[in-house]
């Protein structure tokens, strides 16, 4: 449990620095150009490592759901929006709001798989980031 939990640590970690360098470019081209490059560059690195390791293609691929290759498209809006979004209310509103929606999500998905999430911890976690975002809005 605890190397996943920091791994998890670690790839938010790396989620709020990709959204600074996703940003950074955007204020030099656009949100959909920074997402687009964010994408090529990503492919090509993915595509070294499989070619390396393998695994590219494994047996089966092709008998998954077609909805399950919708984590792509959904992907792309995540990294141009959050390249828009963070130059125009910053890194910390932004990683707090996705955090927020992933958690309503979360909920969600647990509820419709049979999970038992603590219901009342979870909204009073989402409750607490919106009431911080609109706090520190209104301070500015």
């Amino acid at each position: 449990m605890m190397l996943a939990a920091l791994f998890a640590f670690s790839a938010g970690l790396l989620i709020s620095l990709s959204r600074q360098i996703n940003g950074r470019l955007s204020l030099s081209t656009s949100p959909l150009v920074a997402s687009f490059w964010n994408h090529v560059v990503g492919l090509a690195l993915l595509t070294a490592i499989g070619l390396v390791i393998g695994g590219i293609f494994p047996p089966g691929a092709e008998e998954a759901p077609w909805w399950a290759y919708f984590g792509g498209p959904l992907g792309v809006i995540f990294v141009a929006s959050g390249s828009w979004l963070i130059v125009r209310i910053g890194a910390t509103n932004t990683a707090l709001l996705v955090i927020g929606g992933q958690m309503v999500t979360g909920i969600v998905l647990d509820l419709l798989s049979g999970q038992k999430p603590v219901l009342w911890a979870s909204a009073l976690g989402v409750l607490m980031i919106i009431s911080g975002v609109w706090i520190s809005q209104k301070r500015n």
